[in-house]
């Protein structure tokens, strides 16, 4: 008996000791359900995160660059990525934003980043990409297009997929930087590609939406708009959404590129739709944001923002957050009937697409700052202490009563 109680004494004090482990383990060790990790949210560059977001203009930091920011950030694991007019990309704690580090490219850097498997793809205007380490910054690899690389990369399946002023899109290795394939349109190519199921769709400032085979960089359709397009693509529910300096706002067919809507506003869409619950979210230069039908185009609310619309919608927590542009001014506007929540006006130009991610929003100005607005402290990433601690105790507690059990 007394060998027996020492098994369930040794046993207990195991258990014990691994749930202490498990309870100590840092938060951020666990996946984060809240990333923002490239341009747009995702590959289908929805805009849409499932993140808490703040319903006050409650600033937590700013961040100060040597130079404009047009790049939309990237937040992942605690960091924020952003590029910067300084020739730089800069990884700031999104928590305090405390730079971490930054690196500096050959040429201004108005790409907006994504950060895959612990590395940072982004674009700069010395006509390459980059793709630098995560953690420290270093450079890992560097691919050289024949234009500027204003367009913000996409990762997926190991692939690297941008498009160039030199008219082309590029598919690399995303490991090596190794070219796989480039695609040639007629035009300069701003958009960033949106990648679903197995395809690449992007606009060209040849006034076209082109679908690749994301494999084979084959042409698979393209469908002609009446202006350029300089809005990068949506994709959901088996449509592609995206804007044209046509004014126009269209739903395609992502399997065929047949029109199944479009709708006109007052002047040319460079906003890239967002969509969510149903609804397309996009901004227009006739100084509006607007909520239409995702299925029939049907209009559902606009907001007059007092400048036009450059800035591509954010949708997250029942609110929307878009900049516009000549005036100064971040918007945070109820999803459902576009009314104000609340508003910021930053000391410049602001051009930049919000991200939001872990309850907190995160945008770039021509004032060269980086802001983080919050209602509160971040939301923590994965799981909770407490949470690991109730598991910790449920783990003991069946030990005890198997051990139990074994010993009488």
């Amino acid at each position: 008996m007394q060998s027996k109680n020492k098994l369930y004494i040794t046993a207990i004090m195991a258990i014990l000791t691994f749930s202490i482990f498990l309870a100590s383990i840092p938060m951020a060790k666990a996946a984060g359900p809240y990333d923002w990790s490239m341009f747009r949210h995702d590959l289908w560059h929805t805009g849409f995160s499932t993140s808490p977001a703040p319903s006050t203009n409650q600033t937590l930091w700013t961040y100060t660059t040597g130079g404009y920011i047009t790049s939309s950030p990237a937040v992942v694991d605690g960091k924020v990525y952003v590029g910067s007019y300084d020739n730089k990309t800069y990884c700031l704690n999104a928590a305090t934003g405390a730079s971490i580090w930054n690196f500096t490219a050959g040429e201004l850097v108005a790409s907006s980043p994504a950060v895959a498997n612990g590395r940072v793809y982004i674009g700069a205007e010395d006509d390459k990409i980059y793709c630098l380490d995560a953690a420290s910054g270093a450079l890992l690899w560097y691919y050289t297009t024949g234009g500027d690389v204003v367009s913000s990369p996409a990762v997926s399946d190991g692939k690297v997929y941008l498009g160039s002023k030199d008219d082309k899109v590029y598919c690399l290795n995303a490991l090596t930087g190794a070219h796989i394939w480039d695609f040639a349109t007629s035009g300069d190519l701003i958009s960033s590609p949106a990648i679903a199921d197995g395809k690449v769709y992007i606009g060209s400032y040849d006034n076209r939406l082109y679908c690749l085979d994301a494999a084979t960089g084959q042409y698979l359709w393209d469908f002609a708009t009446g202006g350029y397009v300089h809005s990068s693509p949506a994709v959901a529910d088996g449509k592609v959404y995206v804007g044209s300096n046509d004014t126009r706002i269209y739903a395609l067919n992502a399997l065929t590129g047949a029109l199944v809507w479009n709708f006109t506003t007052g002047a040319e869409v460079i906003s890239c739709p967002a969509v969510a619950d149903g609804k397309v979210y996009v901004g227009s230069y006739d100084d509006k944001v607007y909520c239409l039908d995702s299925l029939t185009g049907a209009h559902i609310w606009n907001y007059t923002t007092g400048s036009d619309v450059h800035s591509s919608p954010a949708v997250a927590d029942g609110k929307v957050y878009v900049c516009s542009r000549i005036n100064n001014m971040i918007h945070c506007l109820n999803a459902v009937d576009g009314t104000l929540i609340w508003s910021y006006r930053t000391g410049m130009f602001a051009y930049c697409s919000p991200a939001v991610a872990n309850g907190v929003v995160y945008i770039g100005s021509l004032d060269k700052k980086v802001y983080a607005f919050s209602s509160g402290p971040p939301v923590p990433e994965g799981l909770t202490t407490g949470v690991m601690l109730l598991l910790s105790t449920v783990a003991v507690t069946i030990g005890a009563r198997y051990f139990r059990k074994r010993a009488k």
